[in-house]
């Protein structure tokens, strides 16, 4: 074989090994592309699907907070209402049995001071 023929089959193989390795790059470039639009394409369903997820989860939360303060604004309601209520039906029957209401109020005092003489007695006995 000649120093040419040597060359030339050297030169054909780098080539070849050249050729091959830009194959090799390309094909693998090629499987990074696809894998990253598929990962990209993934990324973009699953955002989709996520954010319309959060914004019911906002939405139904932002109800039940909404609900809960008007059932404690109705339950105040209510209750501010009984309280007006019995304090009106008191003052009726003060205007209506006022010795009747007098009495009344004397003995409930003198109960709860008997009760307060006995729960003080047997504090210190004790």
């Amino acid at each position: 074989m000649s120093n040419n023929t040597i060359s030339d089959a050297t030169n054909n193989l780098i080539d070849q090994a050249a050729h091959k390795a830009d194959a090799a790059i390309h094909a693998t470039q090629r499987v990074t592309n696809e894998a990253l639009d598929g990962l990209s394409h993934t990324i973009d369903t699953a955002r989709q699907q996520v954010v319309p997820m959060i914004h019911n989860v906002e939405n139904k939360t932002a109800a039940l907070v909404q609900h809960g303060v008007d059932s404690v604004k109705n339950t105040s309601r209510q209750i501010r209402d009984g309280a007006n209520n019995a304090s009106d039906r008191t003052v009726a029957y003060i205007r209506e049995e006022p010795v009747k209401s007098v009495l009344i109020a004397a003995a409930t005092g003198a109960a709860v001071m008997a009760l307060a003489r006995v729960i003080s007695q047997s504090r210190h006995h004790d």
